[in-house]
C-alpha cells in the first residue's frame, strides 16, 4: 500500500487506524507471490524466462485470471489466478482451487454461528463488517451447508465402531416438528464414555417417538457396525429403551435418571406438601451406600403414608432396581451415573437452534442441524472424572457401593 512507503520507497510501519487495511494487503500480495510460485515450480522456470529446447516441461504462462475475492479470516481480499496453457493435462492449484471463495476457517465459522442462534437472513449483516463487503455470504450459503451436512451425517453413520471401548451410555430423545407432519419426530441419541474417558456421540436417529422398536433399531445398527457391550446404559423413565437393551445388549446394567424420577414423584404430592417432600427426596441418590439410600427411600415412603400420598410411594418405589445401579459402579462416577444430564446439556443448546429455525420442512433437515450441533458441542465436552478407572470398569472390573472389590457393602 502506497501510503506506507517513505519518499525514498523504503516501507514504512502500518498506522493503527489502518492496521486491518494493512494486515489483508500483506496476505493478499503473500497469497498472490505463492500462486505465482505454485506456476513456476510447475513450468520450471521464472516469469519471462525462455522455455529451454530439449527436455523442458511442457506449458506456457498465459496471463492472469479476472479479479477474484478470497475470504479469509481476516477479511477479504483480491487475487487473480494465473493461466497456463499448452498442458498434457489440467493446471489444479493447491493454493486457490477452483470454485473456492473462502478459506475453509471461514467455512467452518458459518455453520457453528447458525448452529448457536444466528438466523440465515442475520449472516451479511453480522458478518460483512469483518470479513469485508465482498464476502461470499447470504442466507443461501447457510440453506446450501444443510445438504452437505446430510451427506456427511449418512457417512457418519455408517462408520465402523468396532474399536470403540463404550463404558457408559447415555440415550435421550429430543422432539422436533417438520413440515406439515403431525406429529412431531423423536430424534435417538446415544452418547457414550470411552475407557479413555472422553465422551463422544454415538448416534443420532430419527424413530417413532422413543418406543422400544425405534431404540432396538439404534442399538442394532451400534452392534452391527461393532460397537461391543456397554457396561451401563442411563436413561429416562421411558420403557423403550429398556426393552430395546433386553433384546440388543442384555449383559448391559440399566440406570433410571434420578432427574426424572424426582420430578414425577414430586408430581404426585400436593404443591403445599412439595417443598418438603423434595427436601427428603433428594438425599436418597446421595446416600453413601446403597442400604443407606433404602433406608432413606423408607423414610420418605413412612411420611407418604402418614399423610395419604399413597401414589408418590408408590411412585418411588416403582422400578427401583434400576434407580441404585450405580452403586455397582467406581464412587468417583455416580455424579456422571445418577442423571441422563451428559446427554441433556447440549440438548438444551439443540432445542434453542430448532426453536430459532421454528419448524424444518423435513425431519432429515431437523437430524442433520442437531447431529451438526452435537457434533460441535462434543468438542467441549469433559473427559469422566477418575478417567484412569474407566479401562478396569470396561475390563468387570467388580464394584460394591463404589469400592473396587468390595465384597460386603456396608451399613
Amino acid at each position: 500500500m502506497e501510503k506506507h512507503r517513505k519518499k525514498d520507497g523504503a516501507p514504512s510501519r502500518p498506522e493503527w487506524e489502518d492496521l486491518d487495511a494493512w494486515v489483508r494487503d500483506q496476505v493478499r500480495q503473500f497469497i498472490q507471490q505463492a500462486l505465482e510460485d505454485e506456476v513456476t515450480e510447475l513450468l520450471g522456470r521464472q516469469k519471462s524466462r525462455r522455455r529451454a529446447p530439449v527436455d523442458a516441461a511442457p506449458g506456457y504462462r498465459n496471463g492472469s485470471g479476472p479479479p477474484r475475492k478470497l475470504t479469509l479470516s481476516c477479511g477479504t481480499i483480491t487475487v487473480r489466478r494465473p493461466r497456463v496453457r499448452d498442458l498434457t493435462e489440467r493446471f489444479e492449484s493447491r493454493v486457490l482451487p477452483l470454485f473456492k471463495r473462502k478459506s475453509k476457517a471461514v467455512g467452518d465459522l458459518l455453520p457453528e454461528l447458525y448452529l448457536h442462534g444466528l438466523a440465515q437472513g442475520d449472516f451479511a449483516l453480522a458478518l460483512r463488517g469483518l470479513l469485508g463487503e465482498g464476502a461470499p455470504l447470504s442466507g443461501s450459503t447457510v440453506a446450501r451447508l444443510t445438504e452437505k451436512w446430510q451427506a456427511d451425517l449418512e457417512e457418519w453413520q455408517t462408520r465402523r465402531l468396532d474399536e470403540v471401548e463404550a463404558v457408559y451410555l447415555w440415550v435421550d430423545g429430543i422432539y422436533v416438528k417438520a413440515g406439515l407432519e403431525r406429529e412431531k419426530a423423536a430424534l435417538l441419541v446415544v452418547l457414550a464414555a470411552l475407557s479413555d474417558g472422553r465422551k463422544v456421540v454415538l448416534s443420532v436417529t430419527p424413530g417413532h417417538r422413543e418406543s422400544t422398536r425405534s431404540w432396538a433399531e439404534v442399538l442394532r445398527d451400534l452392534k452391527r457396525r461393532g460397537l461391543h457391550d456397554p457396561r451401563l446404559v442411563i436413561g429416562d423413565g421411558h420403557l423403550g429403551i429398556w426393552g430395546a437393551l433386553c433384546q440388543v445388549y442384555p449383559e448391559a446394567a440399566e440406570q433410571r435418571c434420578w432427574n426424572h424420577k424426582l420430578l414425577n414423584v414430586l408430581d404426585k404430592l400436593p404443591k403445599s406438601q412439595q417443598a418438603a417432600g423434595k427436601a427428603l427426596l433428594r438425599q436418597i441418590p446421595y446416600a453413601a451406600t446403597r442400604t443407606a439410600a433404602e433406608r432413606q427411600r423408607d423414610q420418605f415412603v413412612a411420611w407418604c403414608e402418614r399423610r395419604g400420598h399413597v401414589q408418590a410411594a408408590r411412585c418411588l418405589l416403582e422400578d427401583w432396581e434400576r434407580m441404585v445401579t450405580f452403586y455397582a459402579f467406581p464412587q468417583a462416577h455416580w455424579q456422571h451415573l445418577r442423571t441422563t444430564n451428559p446427554v441433556e446439556s447440549p440438548f438444551a443448546a439443540a432445542r434453542l437452534r430448532t426453536d430459532a429455525a421454528k419448524r424444518f420442512k423435513k425431519v432429515a433437515n431437523a437430524t442433520a442441524v442437531i447431529w451438526k450441533l452435537l457434533l460441535v458441542a462434543e468438542r467441549a465436552f469433559r473427559r469422566v472424572k477418575h478417567p484412569e478407572l474407566m479401562k478396569g470398569v470396561y475390563d468387570g472390573v467388580p464394584y460394591v457401593d463404589g469400592i473396587e472389590g468390595n465384597t460386603k457393602a456396608a451399613a
